[in-house]
């Protein structure tokens, strides 16, 4: 491991240009499926025609769809985190929607008869209830966007992927194993650590709901 000690430097800049790409497209998801899963939401013909638009989006190969971008946005990190971020929309999406469908009738009901107004049991009571759920849809967005971010190696946005691709041109077996282990281990964290909190928020939920 050679090669290893003695870039440690490079390994770190990777995996935070990694973690970076993640989270920015995490962020960008995030702020387009919230308001687009509210408008949707009691909307059945819409909901069904922003989630077919959506999936259409997530069936595109991810160097497919970072190819198409390049003439609009360029390379480096722009491409992929719009790339990645259409990736996450559509799980983020889902996940909102089951989450605010989970609500039980029971509750919104008795939200009402409190004299809530609407938008303030859907900050109050549906979307604390609908949390776990979405945490859900993070967990599996993030898991399939780190592994996703290596391909925008090659469109020069840097990430661990770097590692793996010029590892493979320089048949750099040390490069390769090291890329692929880290992004492994990052989604793996990412798993874990998303799945504890799902479950916590979930307790917490159910405690709530609970008459």
């Amino acid at each position: 491991m050679r090669w290893t000690a003695r870039h440690l430097d490079t390994i770190g800049y990777a995996l935070l240009d990694h973690v970076l790409l993640v989270l920015a497209a995490i962020a960008a998801a995030a702020l387009l499926a919230l308001p687009l899963g509210l408008l949707v939401a009691h909307r059945p013909l819409l909901r069904a025609a922003m989630l077919g638009g959506a999936g259409v989006l997530y069936s595109i190969p991810t160097l497919a769809l970072f190819a198409l971008l390049l003439p609009v946005l360029g390379l480096g990190f722009v491409p992929v985190v719009v790339g990645l971020a259409s990736y996450a929309l559509p799980v983020l999406l889902r996940a909102l929607l089951a989450g605010l469908d989970s609500v039980p009738a029971p509750v919104r009901e008795a939200a009402d008869g409190m004299g809530l107004r609407p938008g303030q049991r859907l900050r109050q009571v549906e979307l604390p209830l609908a949390l776990p759920v979405l945490i859900g849809g993070l967990r599996v967005a993030a898991v399939t966007l780190i592994s996703a971010a290596t391909v925008g190696a090659y469109v020069n946005a840097g990430g661990l992927g770097t590692l793996i691709l010029t590892g493979l041109d320089q048949d750099h077996t040390e490069k390769i194993l090291v890329g692929a282990a880290l992004v492994s281990l990052l989604a793996l964290a990412a798993d874990r650590g998303l799945r504890a909190l799902e479950r916590r928020l979930g307790d917490r939920a159910g405690l709530r709901a609970a008459p």
